[in-house]
């Protein structure tokens, strides 16, 4: 019996190889039309190595802070290594600075070492960031430090712009800490963005990698009752928010990075069966996943309703409003859904915000 689930496995692991290669990167940047020289922190990761692809197909001179030069062989060349920022000259000509890194918050129980570690390795690596930006001679025209929508907190279904204000659990403080250290650069004339990130799509990482096996065994299904709000972004979306922030000086402080039509978990899971074709009706009891203490509570089982205001009114045109349209991108969806257009209302406190 064991064989043939392994088989079975092995099966659709195969035929997911073939949608897992991402396609061209250098056009997620085409905003930036001058050749830049651009410093990426957590180039390594999900995100960062998808950015770092974009930058480098696309000409432009790319710094990669990596602590373990192993991982950052599968990036996609060319780029200058570096495993410190002191190795960055004081005269060095950086246009841009991409703090990405920090301890993953997802792949564990957020035990008190765990919590420790996630908040050590977000401060430290921005610490060090805004040092090297102390001690250049010509320090960049913009920093774009990453964070995340866990510094609204908890906020049931709440319509979360970014000038709401956030509630207190340990996501926030996490959040609030990253996003005060960057803040410091402003002194050299760094135009400074705090980049609030929601979940992340893709089939190479992330939540929906790790999702698409139980899925296409047919077990998948919702989180505790489902009502829980996921405000989501495509990964190639992402990439281009950040090369539209990057050539766009108006936008300073908090940015949103969520798509604009957020889904409660009921709603991901019927589309994420309808893209893989299968049921998915096997919920995860909330008391089961309660056993998992604060990291289900904030993770799993709580939600923000995010909305990205500051990008749509700055002009950033998302090419994925939708997750039906990301996961058919990603995925692929059955003829039948791929001929029906999906029309849904941008949420009015984008058109609000200013």
């Amino acid at each position: 019996m064991a064989v043939i689930v392994w088989s079975v496995r092995d099966y659709f692991a195969s035929r997911r190889a073939k949608r897992l290669v991402a396609g061209p990167a250098g056009e997620l940047v085409a905003p930036l039309v001058d050749r830049r020289s651009v410093l990426v922190t957590g180039a390594t990761g999900f995100i960062g190595s998808r950015l770092v692809q974009a930058l480098a197909e696309a000409g432009h001179q790319v710094t990669v802070l990596a602590r373990n030069p192993a991982r950052a062989a599968k990036l996609t060349p060319p780029f200058r290594l570096i495993t410190s920022l002191d190795q960055v000259p004081s005269d060095a000509p950086i246009d841009t600075v991409i703090n990405l890194a920090g301890e993953p918050i997802a792949n564990g129980l957020w035990t008190a070492e765990k919590r420790r570690l996630i908040l050590r390795s977000r401060l430290k690596t921005t610490r060090d960031v805004t040092r090297l930006i102390d001690r250049l001679e010509d320090p960049p025209s913009v920093l774009i430090a990453g964070s995340a929508i866990g510094w609204y907190g908890i906020r049931q279904d709440e319509l979360l712009t970014e000038s709401d204000e956030g509630k207190a659990c340990f996501s926030r403080r996490i959040c609030v800490a990253w996003e005060q250290m960057p803040m410091r650069a402003e002194e050299r004339r760094v135009r400074v963005v705090c980049l609030r990130i929601g979940l992340v799509l893709g089939t190479q990482g992330g939540m929906l990698r790790s999702l698409l096996t139980p899925f296409e065994f047919g077990l998948g299904g919702p989180l505790g009752n489902g009502n829980q709000w996921m405000s989501w972004i495509e990964r190639d979306d992402l990439v281009r928010l950040i090369a539209h922030i990057m050539v766009t000086p108006t936008l300073s402080g908090a940015v949103n990075g969520t798509a604009p039509v957020p889904v409660r978990n009921t709603d991901f899971t019927r589309e994420l069966g309808r893209a893989l074709r299968r049921p998915a009706v096997m919920p995860m009891p909330a008391a089961l996943l309660g056993l998992l203490g604060d990291f289900a509570h904030e993770l799993l089982l709580g939600g923000q309703r995010v909305l990205p205001a500051k990008a749509m009114v700055s002009g950033f045109k998302f090419r994925h409003e939708t997750l039906r349209s990301a996961l058919a991108e990603m995925i692929g969806l059955p003829k039948r859904d791929k001929l029906k257009t999906e029309v849904r209302r941008t949420p009015a406190a984008i058109n609000d915000a200013a």
